[in-house]
């Protein structure tokens, strides 16, 4: 954290209250489908959810608030305390921003107040994807481009039509405009892509095998 304290110099009472959190702990549902990857994720509002009674029935404050970081970043305190005692625990996580404005504030606040929460208290609330992780291929290292995710809101935003004059007039071929956890705007080409393919490859879209979807940035187009 930014005093490097992370917790009060007792935390036996806290420590105890936590476990009766633990016990009574409910599983954060996962509430919102990822496009991408076809799976379901897990909230903001379902984290809280999950763990909102069980803290306020055990006495234990939840607070979370931005603290200074290093340009183009978010660093954020997450802090737990014990009403009686007054003992705490807190952690303290960084993120880049995807973009240095406002809309990038609050997609990466939402997702490292999810991820905080869930990391502090002990929630599940996914599939462990580290053993997705695209490897080092290729010269040098470099490390392969995946489709980013859906961002993390706290209401659903309907898929976007591209304007006509940026992509390219296919039979059979729609497209959408879905918004990625980097803040970046990506192109989906739905439909009979199949046979289109060469044509798509040509306009700038990548084929996931994966995933079954031609995509690409919108900044591309």
């Amino acid at each position: 954290m930014h005093n490097q304290n992370y917790c009060s110099p007792e935390t036996t009472k806290l420590a105890k209250a936590l476990i009766q959190v633990q016990r009574v702990l409910q599983p954060a549902a996962k509430d919102r489908l990822n496009p991408f990857t076809h799976s379901n994720y897990a909230t903001l509002n379902s984290v809280m959810d999950s763990c909102r009674e069980a803290l306020l029935t055990n006495g234990i404050w939840l607070t979370q608030y931005p603290v200074p970081s290093d340009p183009g970043h978010l660093g954020l305190v997450t802090k737990l305390v014990h009403a009686e005692s007054g003992e705490w625990q807190s952690s303290h996580a960084v993120v880049p921003l995807p973009k240095n404005d406002p809309q990038g504030l609050g997609i990466a606040m939402t997702y490292i107040r999810r991820y905080s929460i869930s990391a502090m208290l002990g929630i599940v609330t996914e599939e462990d994807t580290d053993g997705n992780l695209p490897k080092d291929s290729g010269k040098g290292g470099q490390r392969q481009k995946r489709p980013p995710a859906m961002q993390d809101s706290g209401t659903p935003s309907p898929p976007r039509q591209p304007q006509p004059a940026q992509l390219p007039k296919l039979d059979g071929i729609t497209y959408q405009e879905i918004t990625a956890t980097d803040g970046q705007v990506c192109i989906v080409a739905t439909g009979n892509t199949q046979a289109k393919k060469e044509l798509l490859s040509g306009a700038g879209f990548k084929w996931n095998p994966q995933r079954k979807m031609w995509w690409k940035y919108a900044q591309a187009s």
